[in-house]
């Protein structure tokens, strides 16, 4: 009787852990599968940095412009106390 307990045991054991690693590979796989499917990056220039890239717009790069000239402002004034 222990031997067939032992038998059955075992073949339960094998069957969790062969569906267990099953789902790991089919995960693992279907992370592959997303990491693929990014968004192509523009071209890309002599020094390594994306270029044509639609995301930033004349009045996006003349705001950040102002944003940085203040804090270099405010930067400056604190080093001048």
């Amino acid at each position: 009787m222990n031997q067939i307990l032992n038998m059955f045991m075992r073949l339960v054991m094998r069957k969790m852990m062969s569906k267990g690693i099953d789902a790991g590979f089919k995960g693992a796989s279907g992370m592959a599968r997303r990491r693929k499917q990014q968004q192509p990056m523009g071209e890309i220039d002599d020094y390594g940095n994306p270029t044509g890239r639609s995301g930033s717009t004349p009045k996006d790069t003349s705001e950040r412009d102002r944003i940085r000239a203040e804090r270099r402002a405010r930067r400056a004034a604190r080093q001048q106390d």
